[in-house]
């Protein structure tokens, strides 16, 4: 949680030839979003694809699966933070999606921005799932794919 960005930023630097893109979750983000900031003073044209589900994902899905659903402090839900603002009062580039329609349509128009950092602010519903995951306290070889679905590793 709250590596997108830098991790961005220095995969930009490195290779300041490619387009870079970091996902992030509106959790995730609040951790290190001041280093748009950074990116837009340095003139670090990175990318950022904000999955903006208003609640705490990863908590709120282990909460789902593994606690019968009992969350608890995962959930903000009433959220009044315009994030696409806050992007631009660091000096980015920032728009928000929020018709699955409109996806491709963002990308390109981030994808067309080239001297400064971009957030797209993609609007889902805090009911969705991410997979895989791993379980909270289990190895990597318990990786979920799908709900109640693990891989089948090739065991020689």
């Amino acid at each position: 949680m709250g590596y997108a960005i830098p991790a961005a930023m220095g995969a930009k630097l490195g290779r300041p030839d490619q387009d870079v893109w970091a996902v992030d979750g509106d959790g995730c983000f609040q951790m290190t979003a001041q280093d748009l900031a950074t990116c837009a003073a340095e003139g670090i044209p990175i990318k950022l694809a904000l999955i903006d589900n208003s609640v705490l994902g990863m908590v709120r899905q282990w909460q789902t699966l593994f606690w019968d659903k009992h969350h608890s402090a995962s959930e903000y839900r009433q959220s009044t933070t315009d994030y696409a603002g806050l992007a631009r009062s660091l000096g980015c580039v920032a728009f928000r999606c929020d018709d699955p329609a409109g996806v491709e349509d963002a990308i390109l128009r981030a994808n067309a921005v080239t001297d400064r950092p971009v957030l797209v602010d993609f609007v889902v519903s805090g009911d969705e799932l991410v997979w895989p995951m791993v379980p909270s306290g289990t190895s990597n070889d318990d990786i979920l794919v799908a709900r109640d679905t693990r891989p089948e590793f090739d065991v020689d």
